[in-house]
């Protein structure tokens, strides 16, 4: 069953990369007592996701805190390692990278896609969603193969 606004974020690991190495953390940890973005795209280092995606939320990342957001995260069914590299190559100052690489988070929210026609197996849907204290508030899913409610600008025009 696909998460609904008013549903709280399901529990299921995140890992992120600290300076000590690759760091888990639950769904749970990363949402409470806090508002928070997520966006998740198809793959890390894809066209939409590195050209449109990413680089919105980064470009109004203050924008976004400005409105009472604590924090942003983009999340994609890849390893931390390259949801790392990601990072490092597109500069996303302000946003979390959060890698599940099995998809589990993404199964669990009911945001699965089979890519495998694509060569790309079991990835994320690609969406958008605010959660308050781990409750979804907002929830911006996009139809196959587009990338308009989930962008940056139409987030912000939500809150």
């Amino acid at each position: 069953m696909t998460i609904r606004i008013g549903d709280s974020i399901p529990s299921a690991n995140l890992t992120e990369m600290a300076e000590s190495g690759p760091q888990t953390l639950t769904s749970s940890q990363y949402f409470a007592g806090r508002k928070v973005i997520l966006f998740s795209v198809p793959g890390a280092f894809t066209p939409t996701c590195s050209a449109y995606h990413l680089p919105g939320f980064v470009e109004h990342a203050d924008e976004f805190k400005r409105k009472g957001i604590d924090a942003i995260g983009c999340m994609s069914v890849n390893d931390v390692f390259v949801m790392h590299s990601w990072g490092k190559s597109a500069n996303p100052s302000g946003i979390d990278m959060l890698a599940h690489g099995n998809g589990q988070f993404s199964q669990a929210l009911g945001l699965e896609q089979d890519a495998s026609a694509f060569g790309m197996g079991l990835r994320s849907q690609r969406f958008a969603l605010v959660a308050d204290d781990g409750v979804v508030t907002h929830l911006m899913v996009e139809a196959p193969g587009e990338f308009r409610v989930s962008s940056a600008e139409s987030v912000l025009a939500a809150l």
